[in-house]
């Protein structure tokens, strides 16, 4: 399996005159992301030194060794440069826990067993998250539309609401 990328962050406007940038953290632990050597999309490596609450130093890790961001000029071209880990890099995960991208490439079956379809995407805009399967259909991800996870078994299990399926039964 080829390790995939997780987004940790990104990296956003700066902050005052001498390199510093605001970094909006996707981790449960912002400060986590100093534990990390990030990569970006062109496969460049940063580490982050925090200042304060939200705001950090950046160094470029290259070859031969770091680089700090020290102008803001400079630091305004990393703004909205994402940052990720492999995710290899990450902490494993406790029973029943799992990233949401372990979730992508296994199948979505239904209450009888049958596959529908394969997980193509997780998505979280906030409202709550949804699995979008690579049919198209998009179920909620909550305990009561997929009810097993199993990452182990490389299959879930749906039972998506009638508004899903197309149901035109009467709801209680």
């Amino acid at each position: 399996m080829v390790d995939r990328l997780i987004l940790m962050g990104v990296i956003g406007k700066p902050h005052g005159v001498r390199g510093a940038v605001r970094v909006i953290s996707h981790a449960d632990d912002a400060e986590a992301l100093a534990d990390y050597t990030l990569t970006d999309a062109k496969g460049r490596r940063f580490q982050i030194i925090w200042a304060h609450e939200n705001v950090a130093w950046i160094e470029e890790v290259t070859a031969t060794g770091t680089r700090r961001i020290t102008t803001r000029t400079e630091a305004e071209t990393l703004t909205n440069t994402e940052l990720f880990v492999p995710r290899a890099e990450l902490p494993e995960t406790e029973e029943e826990e799992f990233y949401f991208t372990d979730l992508i490439g296994l199948d979505a079956r239904g209450q009888d067993g049958a596959v529908l379809a394969k997980i193509a995407n997780v998505l979280d805009y906030g409202a709550g998250v949804s699995l979008e399967l690579a049919n198209g259909v998009l179920i909620p991800f909550t305990k009561v539309s997929v009810p097993v996870v199993s990452v182990t078994g490389g299959f879930v299990v749906v039972d998506p609401p009638a508004e899903v399926t197309g149901s035109t039964e009467a709801q209680p």
